[in-house]
């Protein structure tokens, strides 16, 4: 399998990797191949291609697209639509507005009864989007050492590819919630608003959610 990553920002760098070591062939897509650290990461991961946004995309038999979500769309199109088609792509994205937190709480540029991920699947209506990876912090993302196993809630409008990412989320040492269909990603993208909470408050980014069950 082939997972092209859009997105050279250290969370794509560290999916990156964690795909690479779960023996996938992996591509990282970058807007600039010239920048210094997206250089940097190709010299030190010999194994991963660096290339642009729609070689990532053409790429991939998985994409992960995992940017800025004010740059999101733009990142869709610069990638080429048609690229997605059919395919699989991971959402990591959270709608996170320009501004700066409140009392320790992001404020987003979408409203409650709207996701950022049901934005990505009208832009292009036969990918099948799936949100994951977007409540909990870079370092936490593959293999977590934390007491307990923690929950990684997704959500998204294809049933086989929410159990393909099931089985990804399980490969990276998470327990995976299935929320269903797209509006699910309603209530997952606001996570990122409590996970950050703790993080910008009293600088603790060490921690991911869990879901107790009877």
């Amino acid at each position: 399998m082939k997972a092209g990553i859009i997105g050279s920002g250290i969370v794509g760098q560290v999916l990156a990797k964690a795909f690479k070591q779960e023996g996938y062939e992996v591509l990282l897509g970058t807007r600039d191949v010239t920048k210094e650290d997206v250089v940097k990461f190709g010299s030190e991961n010999a194994g991963i291609a660096v290339g642009t946004f729609e070689d990532a995309a053409r790429f991939g038999d998985i994409i992960v697209l995992s940017v800025k979500g004010t740059a999101a769309e733009e990142a869709v199109r610069l990638a080429g639509k048609y690229n997605f088609e059919n395919k699989i792509v991971i959402d990591t994205t959270n709608p996170i507005a320009d501004q700066p937190p409140v009392n320790g709480v992001l404020q987003f540029f979408t409203g409650p009864n709207e996701s950022l991920l049901e934005k990505l699947q009208a832009l292009v209506p036969s990918a099948k989007f799936v949100k994951a990876f977007n409540s909990v912090g870079n370092t936490l993302m593959y293999k977590p050492q934390l007491k307990d196993k923690p929950t990684m809630f997704i959500a998204g409008n294809d049933e086989e590819a929410r159990k393909t990412v099931t089985d990804i989320v399980s490969s990276f040492g998470w327990e995976t919630a299935d929320m269903g269909k797209a509006e699910a990603a309603r209530a997952i993208e606001p996570l990122c608003m409590l996970w950050c909470i703790p993080g910008f408050l009293q600088n603790d980014w060490q921690h991911a959610f869990k879901l107790l069950k009877t």
